[in-house]
């Protein structure tokens, strides 16, 4: 298993190695690797089209519908080993426990996880991990990284990869093979569920680099604010407010809808924000596709194809794992 793991991390630093030449004429001060970034969204892109996602269609079409939805319960509780953790770490004293009170009641209950008997009892689900437990601390987020395979992060949250694969429960499943099994099974399922949702993507997102950078950095800013919007958002440098990813009819008022609290979205992903918006934007996260932060925990995550609730801020060997666009293998 080790040979496997040392193999990932060769292969991951080679493609940083390669890479590491690209850059852009002006970058931004939140972006200043963009050129680098962008050369990896192209590379994690191309896996997403050609592997994740014609896989995840073929789960869909083999696979009934309640089966998919069992399969993202039994994750999702196991994800909330390490939302449990983390709040801890924070000293969300409340939050953990409410975690664990969820973990025994969908374990017992819920039939290993199988059925989320806990949300049914009204125990809210939050969505934590080892960046977010960092930046509750004082950890700079640092510049805007996408990682091969991974996707959007940041230098602090690619440094918490290493602490979510700890406090990972598959980590520690016996054999190995079962181990990495569990993780294959989760990605398929998770970029099965978000099928519907890059669909969207596809056609919402003028330029989709910039609409999941925009919306994964701001969607980490309020998962830090513990839920509460911030006017301290990103600066890209661009001078001029987000493009608007919808396509309202010419003559509408299509700057109205922020100004009330509502925002357009892409099956939660959720395009740019001005200063002051109310709304927070949801990034997918989840196999080579964010994010994902795939889905989001603390809320109600999208769905996807398959009208499965995608399980946010989930953790699988060797770490986490992210979709939201194609190319960025990562869930949360």
């Amino acid at each position: 298993m080790m040979t496997i793991r040392m193999r990932a991390i060769t292969i991951g630093v080679a493609a940083l190695t390669l890479t590491a030449c690209s850059t852009v004429q002006t970058p931004s001060k939140d972006d200043p690797w963009e050129g680098f970034n962008r050369t990896i969204y192209t590379f994690n892109d191309k896996v997403d089209q050609y592997a994740f996602k014609p896989v995840a269609q073929g789960y869909v079409k083999i696979t009934p519908q309640p089966v998919r939805n069992s399969v993202t319960n039994f994750f999702s509780n196991i994800g909330d080993v390490y939302n449990a953790a983390n709040n801890f770490l924070q000293l969300k004293i409340t939050d953990g426990v409410e975690d664990i009170m969820r973990i025994v009641i969908n374990t017992v209950f819920g039939l290993g996880g199988l059925f989320d008997v806990a949300t049914l009892a009204k125990l809210p689900k939050h969505d934590q991990d080892f960046g977010l437990t960092l930046g509750h601390y004082g950890v700079p987020p640092g510049p805007y990284l996408v990682l091969p395979l991974f996707g959007p992060s940041t230098v602090r949250d690619g440094v918490g990869l290493v602490g979510n694969y700890f406090i990972n429960p598959l980590t520690y499943v016996d054999p190995p093979a079962l181990s990495w099994g569990l993780y294959g099974l989760d990605v398929v399922n998770t970029r099965a569920n978000l099928l519907g949702a890059s669909d969207l993507l596809e056609g919402a997102a003028i330029d989709k680099y910039s609409f999941l950078r925009n919306a994964y950095l701001q969607r980490r800013q309020y998962q830090l604010s513990d839920g509460h919007a911030s006017n301290n958002l990103p600066d890209y440098g661009e001078g001029a407010p987000p493009p608007n990813y919808g396509e309202p009819e010419e003559g509408a008022a299509g700057a109205a809808a922020p100004a009330s609290g509502a925002a357009p979205t892409a099956a939660g992903m959720a395009p740019a924000y001005p200063n002051g918006a109310t709304t927070a934007p949801a990034t997918l996260e989840g196999p080579a596709g964010a994010a994902a932060s795939m889905p989001a925990s603390g809320a109600q995550a999208p769905t996807g194809a398959s009208g499965a609730a995608v399980p946010g801020g989930q953790y699988i060997p060797p770490a986490r794992i992210g979709i939201g666009a194609p190319g960025l293998l990562r869930l949360h």
